[in-house]
């Protein structure tokens, strides 16, 4: 959760639906922001530029170490400057989503946050597409060119630190930030927050990495972006055993930390086995920093922060404006009541100084807030093509999709969705600087000789009758999803129209074609009455040119589902308990399924999924042959079968032995992957990575990670029920047939 400010805009249709998502805490920080252009001390915005901050002092000398500088200046601060420096004492002004407090009297400047993970939320940006969509994409490259395009609007908006990536996993498709994630697998989205990391941080800007740990829910039937009341994220207590957190939910963090040098860390909402994410030793101290290395600082998410000594002892380095935890009085309460606390105190200030040095926000000019140095027509080609690489083909019977134009002279467009920008609610909204919906996409590139009507399917039979007297029907649908509140079924909405708009559209014409605009999986009824599906998820800005593109055929779809479509509700891990999804009369919220987390689930117990996780479908074709494999990694070749030039997503999935009847494994688990394209006849010989972690396990009795001797399946495909080439790999001395 973060704090909007609230534009002059809010009479326009979309603006005023961002209002809305975001809540009184938004609407708060408006008014307290309300007719001030500097912050509370009186110091201007970051929004000029101009020489080094740093000033004449000993720490501003470059030539020292990031660790030398900081011990300079943390032996300058009394008591109370480092005290001020651990809460956001100032209110977020121009725009920004916080500002930590600076000291004047030593040059240390006002550091400024921002949402989001999306896009930033400060005027209007670039409106990317949702988290869920760019992991869809598989691909690094993308990844990495998203958090380029955040962190330089991020940084020609003033700011120091960007709150993003987003990286929560999927556990529930009913999560109202389901879509700000990269799916439900961690290696997946461990790749992704990686690069995510790495482009923002190419910009100057510092990230943070969000949310740590166990962020899986907001609760229902509440009152968004705050909280919600069944299932509450700050209520729930998550009980999780440590294998899988180690195995399932940390992974992405770690990476962030030891592979991306991420700058700063977000903790999460959720009690975790008893003590808030916040203040909780073994995640931010015993993990964090002693097992992984992380020498950044950990900042609370908004209202995150509890109880300023269990924070103090516990981990938290910072907490933003407005600190209900970190407020000087509490914490010189806890200084004046607590041994030894003066050294936790310089560790805390240290965790902040050492980042800021090694990022060099001393070493340089305050960014300016100028949207106008913002390339804002690349921003907007970026988007678009990211989208295009994200848009997930998952049915097309007898190759309806892609249209010609040579045959099909009228287009029923048809649907809710279909002229309208959609977005998640919530921190991660963003107001676009342009938009282009599915309609105006469609319109514009048909061209004069296609007739596109269009239907907004309020009623059904109206909408049926158009369909019927055209060649081909699309039919746009969407679910909306809000940070503070989950959705309470898992149909594009629960009332079922937008299934009976599909169901009447298909019953008039057998050449009707559903895109879904998505954050998260839904249930799809109809879907053998329909011939093709198309997953555009929440698209951003240029989601209507993306879309036109695919279903016209410029653009071949590559897109892979990050996450399980499942046929039915029943078919959830958590499906019939209460104790496991919202939370139980105590508000816990049991992570029973353990190890066997999305897909992992459903190979298990050999439930057929609707769609399964990795699957994705193209205008042309791949075979997958001749399969080798080493402890090192593996090689495969793929050839392009089909008439189209196309990429495809070459998924590799390890199968463990089981190291005591006690310990299950999933049947097979992502290890590597790697998206190729490819021209029409074309083969790759494609190169997949592997190391010691590929194979590894945690081993709690033993407390570390452990390959088990045995037989390893390595398996190669397009889905993770796809996987053609398999080959056996011997590990610890085995002897496998």
């Amino acid at each position: 959760m973060t704090v909007p400010i609230l534009r002059s805009t809010l009479s326009r249709t979309m603006t005023r639906r961002a209002a809305i998502g975001a809540g009184l805490f938004g609407i708060v920080a408006t008014l307290l922001a309300c007719g001030q252009s500097s912050t509370p001390d009186g110091t201007a915005s970051a929004s000029a530029d101009g020489p080094s901050r740093c000033g004449e002092h000993p720490w501003c000398d470059t030539s020292l170490s990031a660790d030398e500088r900081t011990e300079l200046l943390l032996a300058a601060l009394t008591q109370d400057e480092k005290v001020a420096l651990m809460g956001g004492n100032n209110h977020p002004a121009a725009g920004h989503t916080g500002v930590g407090a600076g000291i004047a009297r030593l040059d240390i400047p006002l550091i400024y946050y921002t949402d989001g993970p999306l896009g930033i939320r400060q005027g209007k940006a670039t409106a990317m597409p949702a988290g869920i969509a760019l992991a869809a994409t598989w691909n690094t490259d993308a990844a990495q060119r998203y958090g380029a395009l955040v962190g330089d609007e991020a940084k020609h908006k003033g700011n120091d630190v960007l709150f993003g990536p987003a990286a929560d996993l999927l556990r529930v498709p009913l999560a109202g930030r389901g879509f700000e994630g990269y799916g439900e697998d961690p290696w997946l989205a461990a790749r992704m927050a990686v690069h995510y990391i790495r482009g923002v941080q190419q910009q100057g800007v510092i990230a943070d990495f969000k949310h740590y740990a166990d962020y899986t829910q907001e609760g229902q039937i509440g009152v968004p972006p705050l909280t919600g009341l069944i299932g509450a994220r700050v209520l729930v207590n998550v009980i999780v055993d440590e294998r899988t957190q180690r195995e399932i939910h940390l992974p992405a963090a770690r990476a962030a930390v030891q592979e991306a040098n991420v700058g700063t860390i977000m903790c999460s909402y959720p009690r975790i086995n008893g003590t808030y994410a916040c203040e909780n030793p073994f995640l931010l101290r015993d993990v964090l920093r002693d097992d992984w290395g992380f020498r950044g600082y950990v900042l609370a998410d908004y209202l995150a922060a509890h109880n300023a000594a269990a924070s103090f002892q516990g981990g938290l380095d910072f907490e933003p404006w407005p600190p209900l935890a970190y407020r000087p009085f509490e914490l010189n309460a806890v200084l004046a009541a607590t041994p030894d606390s003066a050294a936790t105190l310089d560790d805390h200030v240290r965790n902040m100084l050492r980042t800021w040095f090694a990022f060099g926000v001393f070493d340089r000019a305050a960014y300016m807030d100028d949207d106008t140095r913002i390339d804002k027509a690349a921003h907007a080609d970026t988007a678009q093509a990211i989208e295009e690489q994200a848009i997930t083909l998952l049915q097309n019977d007898g190759e309806l999709l892609p249209l010609d134009t040579g045959r099909v002279k009228r287009i029923a467009v048809i649907g809710p969705a279909a002229d309208v920008y959609q977005f998640g609610g919530g921190s991660s909204q963003v107001d676009p600087f342009s938009m282009v919906t599915p309609l105006q996409g469609i319109v514009a590139r048909a061209g004069d000789g296609v007739a596109v009507v269009h239907d907004d399917g309020r009623i059904a039979s109206r909408a049926a009758a158009i369909a019927a007297d055209a060649d081909v029907a699309l039919v746009f649908v969407a679910n909306r999803q809000i940070e503070g509140r989950d959705q309470l079924c898992m149909s594009l909405d629960c009332t079922g129209a937008q299934d009976r708009l599909i169901e009447a559209v298909a019953t008039a014409n057998p050449a009707t074609a559903v895109i879904l605009q998505t954050g998260a999986p839904v249930l799809m009824p109809w879907r053998q009455r329909v011939r093709a599906i198309l997953e555009a998820w929440f698209p951003g800005q240029q989601g209507g040119n993306a879309i036109a593109r695919v279903l016209f055929g410029d653009i071949n779809p590559s897109g892979h589902l990050p996450v399980t479509f499942p046929d039915s509700a029943d078919d959830l891990p958590t499906a019939g308990r209460a104790d496991q999804y919202p939370a139980d009369l105590l508000q816990n919220v049991h992570f029973r399924e353990g190890v066997l987390f999305g897909y992992r689930w459903y190979d298990a117990k050999n439930i057929a999924p609707a769609f399964p996780f990795g699957f994705g479908l193209s205008y042309t074709t791949f075979a997958y042959s001749d399969l080798d494999v080493s402890p090192s990694g593996a090689s495969v070749t793929v050839r392009n079968t089909g008439a189209r030039a196309g990429a495809a997503v070459v998924q590799l999935y390890v199968g463990m032995p089981q190291p005591s009847p006690d310990i299950i494994q999933p049947p097979h688990q992502l290890k590597a992957f790697r998206r190729v394209s490819l021209a029409p006849g074309e083969a790759a010989r494609v190169a997949l990575p592997l190391d010691t972690s590929s194979f590894s396990y945690w081993d709690t009795a033993s407390g570390a990670w452990a390959v088990a001797p045995g037989c390893y399946e390595i398996a190669v495909g397009a889905s993770s029920r796809e996987l053609p080439v398999r080959a056996t790999l011997p590990m610890g001395g085995a002897q496998c047939d």
